[in-house]
């Protein structure tokens, strides 16, 4: 894999990967993917099979939660099944913090330390699933059970 010509946030995604032993290529689309229906139009894919990584603050820490591209977390709901007290989107500022990446462009690995990580089950469904690569322009194709062995991931229903 060639990593080089990728932005710096991406290479250091596509390195983790490697590391990783994931398959899937980092690579740049000449479009935004910034949104789970702009990838999906990019990639000619369904938008389910979209994982929208978005970073939520809940009992003072980050966390990553994977969810297909077909619904929205239910923050409510995770945090019930989480046994948290809240979960709440969180600031641009502080999705920098964890992850070094910027918002639409969050990948589910490459961060400065491991983040807690919730897989939304629903992207089981799909043999193929598009993530982010650290900028709103990479995606990389993976599974759902690479997805959670690269993550760490509990697998949790986050949406209907």
């Amino acid at each position: 894999m060639s990593i080089v010509p990728l932005p710096p946030r991406a290479r250091l995604v596509a390195q983790a990967l490697v590391d990783a032993g994931v398959r899937g290529e980092v690579v740049e689309l000449p479009d935004s993917a910034r949104t789970a229906a702009e990838a999906a139009s990019a990639l000619g894919c369904e938008i389910g099979q979209i994982a929208n990584s978005l970073v939520f603050w809940s009992d003072g820490a980050a966390l990553l939660v994977l969810t297909s591209g077909r619904h929205r977390v239910e923050t409510t709901m995770l945090a019930r099944q989480l046994g948290r007290s809240s979960i709440e989107r969180a600031t641009p500022e502080q999705v920098r913090a964890a992850t070094g990446q910027a918002i639409g462009g969050v990948a589910p690995v490459g961060h400065p330390r491991p983040l807690e990580t919730v897989v939304d089950e629903a992207l089981a469904d799909y043999s193929t699933v598009w993530a982010a690569g650290g900028t709103p322009h990479t995606v990389f194709p993976t599974t759902f059970d690479e997805l959670v062995r690269i993550t760490g991931g509990a697998v949790h229903t986050v949406g209907r």
